[in-house]
């Protein structure tokens, strides 16, 4: 004998449990009643004549008294619910979570990539909200410091519209911060429950690289992912300021910014994610939907997909109880 599945035993609803006192109750009424009625006709009848009195089909043999009691009982028991193991049913898995960091330093203006970069990042941003799916998607927007356009939020319409109006000249401050954006990722997927979670930075490089490489390897310790999408050419193009003019050196000439490869890269590699450049979006994609979802409660595995729940074993009782309520409903017991 299993001695866990007795250790396990009990009722999930146990509280019908109070209705059997009543039925005992009832039982010991109707047995006196029956006892009182055949002892009140012995003390006036003699007790050969006694049978002779009572109706065609009343004997003693056909009270359904038993068979109600036991009737009673076996619906009590199956209402309670008993149980002692568990089976395996649908668990919740929470959903994927985005965040989508968007780069809008003045050299996302330059037009290596037509008509430019930040138009193109734009682009790759409706690809991915296209692409969520269930995702809840977040977006940042940074320059010299990072700015929370949408938290969390499986209304990728809304992240759709505000996306269009997101330009470089909009950002106050002119820079390329990219750590700020990351704490700021973390942040949002904390304050919606989901710790883990993808990052996908849309960007042409960044200044505090030594800065970002560090957030990168803390938040890859955390279970988050940090994708990068180089946005721009390895020829590059003149960078342009606030009121379009061309920037120059010291020297008088014009600046020519690139994308900064090989530090996009080095960010990709910390943050145990992929690097790609708009070519190699649609694989970014396919990986982020075959990525689990995990939610940030610790208390279930990354795996769980199905949680154990009692089973109700009370619906073996109900045969037998439509047998005995067959039994007792035969003409002339009740």
């Amino acid at each position: 004998m299993d001695l866990s599945a007795v250790r396990g035993f009990h009722f999930l609803h146990p509280l019908w449990l109070l209705a059997l006192p009543p039925l005992l109750a009832l039982a010991a009424w109707g047995s006196r009643r029956r006892s009182a009625h055949d002892g009140t006709w012995a003390r006036l009848v003699d007790e050969p004549l006694l049978p002779l009195l009572r109706l065609s089909g009343a004997g003693r043999g056909r009270s359904p008294w038993l068979l109600v009691c036991l009737a009673w009982t076996l619906a009590v028991l199956a209402l309670a619910s008993p149980t002692w193991e568990r089976a395996p049913s649908a668990g919740y898995r929470a959903p994927a979570a985005w965040v989508l960091l968007l780069d809008l330093s003045p050299s996302m203006a330059a037009s290596d990539l037509l008509p430019d970069r930040a138009t193109r990042a734009r682009f790759a941003i409706a690809d991915l909200l296209s692409a969520a799916q269930d995702a809840r998607v977040a977006l940042v927007a940074f320059a010299g410091e990072s700015y929370t356009v949408t938290p969390l939020t499986t209304d990728v319409s809304t992240v759709r519209t505000l996306l269009q109006a997101l330009s470089p000249s909009l950002m106050p401050e002119a820079g390329h911060q990219l750590a700020p954006a990351l704490a700021e990722a973390w942040q949002l997927l904390r304050g919606g429950n989901a710790g883990r979670g993808e990052v996908i930075v849309l960007s042409d490089g960044f200044d505090d690289e030594q800065r970002t490489l560090l957030a990168a390897a803390s938040l890859a310790q955390q279970g988050v992912r940090i994708h990068v999408v180089g946005i721009g050419t390895a020829t590059g193009a003149p960078e342009r300021d606030a009121s379009g003019e061309f920037l120059r050196d010291e020297s008088g000439d014009i600046l020519v910014t690139r994308m900064r490869t090989a530090e996009l890269e080095r960010l990709a590699a910390a943050g145990h994610g992929r690097f790609v450049t708009l070519s190699g979006l649609p694989s970014l994609i396919a990986a982020l939907h075959a990525a689990p979802s995990h939610s940030i409660d610790a208390s279930l595995s990354p795996d769980d997909t199905r949680l154990a729940t009692w089973r109700n074993d009370g619906v073996w009782l109900l045969p037998a109880l439509l047998v005995l309520t067959a039994l007792v409903a035969r003409k002339g017991w009740i």
